[in-house]
């Protein structure tokens, strides 16, 4: 192994320490137990304490001084209104030690529970990944669009949508083959690139997997190293909500790099 593999290969142990590190936070993706959506009645769910029911797009949830539920540290006694964002992250009820995540997903409401004694986080690993490989490692030419746009795409929730910005395209070359990814905006002028491959469905989640690439160059180029391709929340659990990728994003060669199926 060469100093530059052997840099590559420590840099990469290091980032992928990290992302094991965030996904057991107490309160993250693999603490989720259970998914409600809400209608107008008011009811109660799994073992929450309270009732809650979906309001004008958002949720009432309603409890009495003792059963430990708070909104912003607030105790809730009686009936308080919650009101999340579409498709953004909920607003979090604390209940004892867990939160319940209140989300909006189109004009429907639900509950995620997050609880830091979930079975999932209990067993959890660490995420196998594919060898780091610097052949995976390559330059792609990002062309922004005049505006950015708000596309429509599929979620792993049958009926439901998920509308996303997207902000251009990357072109790169893979396997001697051209692609072209329709990319979505992130924070910092991070551009995200979500995919199927020829792997999806056999060693990586089927539902595709996504990258975050630092911003473009003032000529456009932008580093992308599959090596540091991401599961999504879905390939972890079954009660979050993730999209799928958008329309023509399938990379032409089998991606052979970064996280694979969890096990």
């Amino acid at each position: 192994m060469t100093a530059v593999d052997e840099d590559l290969a420590g840099t990469w142990a290091a980032w992928h320490a990290e992302r094991e590190n965030d996904l057991r936070a107490p309160h993250g993706w693999l603490s989720l137990t259970g998914l409600h959506w809400l209608d107008g009645e008011a009811r109660a769910y799994q073992d929450l304490p309270g009732t809650w029911r979906a309001a004008d797009g958002g949720a009432e949830v309603t409890a009495a001084a003792g059963d430990d539920v708070s909104v912003d540290g607030v105790p809730v006694d009686g009936t308080v209104r919650v009101e999340p964002v579409d498709g953004k992250p909920g607003v979090l009820v604390a209940v004892g030690e867990r939160r319940v995540e209140v989300i909006r997903r189109e004009e429907h409401v639900a509950l995620r529970v997050r609880d830091p004694q979930g079975p999932t986080l209990a067993r959890f690993t660490g995420v196998p990944a594919f060898p780091v490989d610097g052949s995976w490692i390559v330059t792609g030419q990002y062309s922004a669009w005049d505006a950015p746009r708000r596309i429509d795409v599929d979620t792993v929730v049958d009926g439901l949508g998920f509308h996303p910005t997207a902000v251009g395209t990357v072109r790169f070359t893979l396997g001697g083959e051209e692609q072209e990814l329709t990319v979505l905006g992130g924070e910092g002028g991070e551009l995200r690139l979500h995919f199927r491959d020829g792997t999806s469905g056999d060693s990586t989640y089927g539902g595709g997997r996504i990258l975050r690439t630092d911003a473009p160059a003032d000529d456009g180029s932008v580093r992308i190293d599959l090596n540091r391709t991401l599961n999504l929340p879905c390939s972890f659990t079954a009660y979050a909500t993730c999209p799928l990728p958008p329309a023509g994003n399938v990379v032409t060669v089998p991606v052979e790099a970064g996280e694979k199926t969890p096990v």
